[in-house]
């Protein structure tokens, strides 16, 4: 064979390996952003079921202020009740809108920006802010409770609370909230970051993550 024959043979091959390449990082691309889209749909209906239980909340804590409007400390039991759920619905919204703006379509670097918007809502802002509340919010609800009982005999509940009793639900408070952070510390400490942040992303967004990364590894190859 010629040399310059078996330099066209050469490219000929070449270019076919490389159409070959495009074809199997096509392909690829396809089934793992479609992975990564199954993979966020128990996020999705999580979330959603979120806002209908945020619903529910305020308008729990609406239903209970504007019908004891003469007690301020149910009035701002109430109040607190309704901020839980307008932040339960808040925050599952804003999680959707950046995630129904994911186009699959669009390069690897693209979805993984979103996904990692996803990550830090979460980890940065909801999981802390709902740790929190998680700490404090029973307080108003046992509350709320409480009063619904004493409404059946026409008792204001407040003007029966002890301050000893007070002191106790503060200082329940103040040790809820502080484990909280402890254990976050604590976590850290021992090397588990890592794990604690991805249980916080969930692992809707972890898996669609790794499908993307197969595709990044691919690409780099």
């Amino acid at each position: 064979m010629e040399l310059d024959e078996m330099k066209l043979a050469w490219q000929a091959l070449g270019r076919q390996l490389e159409r070959q390449h495009a074809l199997n990082l096509e392909l690829l691309r396809r089934e793992r952003a479609g992975r990564a889209r199954r993979h966020l749909r128990p996020l999705v209906w999580g979330q959603s079921l979120q806002i209908v239980l945020g619903v529910v909340i305020m308008l729990w804590g609406i239903g209970f202020w504007s019908t004891h409007p003469g007690i301020w400390q149910a009035v701002a039991c109430g109040i607190a009740m309704q901020l839980l759920g307008t932040l339960a619905v808040a925050f599952p919204v804003r999680l959707l809108v950046v995630q129904q703006g994911i186009d699959y379509a669009a390069p690897v670097l693209d979805i993984q920006r979103r996904l990692a918007r996803m990550r830090a809502w979460r980890v940065k802002v909801e999981a802390p802010v709902f740790a929190v509340l998680g700490g404090v919010i029973w307080i108003p609800a046992l509350m709320m409770w409480a009063q619904y009982e004493g409404d059946g005999f026409g008792l204001d509940l407040w003007q029966h609370v002890r301050s000893g009793f007070m002191v106790w639900l503060l200082a329940t408070v103040a040790v809820s909230v502080g484990g909280v952070f402890l254990t976050r510390f604590v976590v850290r400490r021992l090397g588990h970051g890592r794990w604690l942040e991805n249980s916080l992303a969930g692992g809707s967004i972890v898996r669609a993550e790794a499908a993307l990364a197969e595709i990044a590894s691919f690409e780099r190859e």
